[in-house]
């Protein structure tokens, strides 16, 4: 006989649903920019990026975007500075950290092959104080959401550059599919073919066509 009784042991609250949907909501209702934002602003949060590409391998993103942009390429979170050790609520009022990510993303963008950083948008939400224990938890309800193509079919596009003595580590997809960060260039693992991977975001672009018809 076990001596666990799982039920004692599973949490489950109707608040905490509807607190985690009223935030996706107000997240998708927040006002749009291009990137880089080009006024610095305080705050640490949740951000997604956007595609409206014309042409090229993601310019099925054009017919989902052109009116309204609701399909993330990317969903991303920047949280407090000392969060890991629970200092954030003492800290994040002075962060630039949302404002200083979606920076570094842009950036990315513009080294990357194949992308033109004016194809790109973001939105974002703040969530300061006791919010800010709600990061993760929308970062991961927005993905499971929209399920973006750089989360979960084209990984690495939020990874930084590993540092001196790292590099033996294989590129990521995102960095095999749109070369350019001189990081990634050193990244000696064995990496993915790029030929398997732009299959397979021709694919994902072909049912998101056929969805949007």
């Amino acid at each position: 006989m076990s001596i666990v009784n799982i039920s004692d042991h599973v949490y489950v609250s109707s608040k905490l649903h509807q607190i985690i949907e009223d935030t996706v909501n107000f997240f998708d209702g927040t006002p749009v920019y291009p990137i880089p934002i080009t006024e610095r602003f305080c705050g640490t949060g949740v951000y997604g990026l956007y595609c409206t590409a014309k042409s090229g391998i993601y310019s099925g993103f054009n017919l989902v975007n052109r009116t309204i942009l609701r399909l993330p390429i990317y969903i991303g979170k920047a949280l407090p500075k000392g969060w890991r050790q629970g200092r954030g609520l003492l800290l994040n009022s002075r962060s630039y950290e949302l404002n200083n990510r979606i920076k570094e993303h842009s950036s990315s963008i513009d080294l990357a092959e194949g992308l033109d950083r004016s194809d790109f948008f973001c939105r974002f939400i703040i969530l300061e104080g006791r919010e800010s224990d709600l990061i993760g938890t929308v970062e991961a309800a927005l993905i499971r959401k929209y399920k973006p193509i750089w989360n979960t079919l084209i990984d690495g596009f939020g990874n930084h550059d590993p540092g001196k003595g790292r590099y033996e580590q294989a590129k990521s997809d995102w960095d095999i599919c749109h070369p350019g960060r001189p990081w990634a260039e050193k990244c000696q693992g064995k990496s993915k073919n790029q030929k398997y991977l732009l299959e397979a975001i021709k694919e994902y672009m072909s049912k998101l066509n056929e969805e949007n018809v």
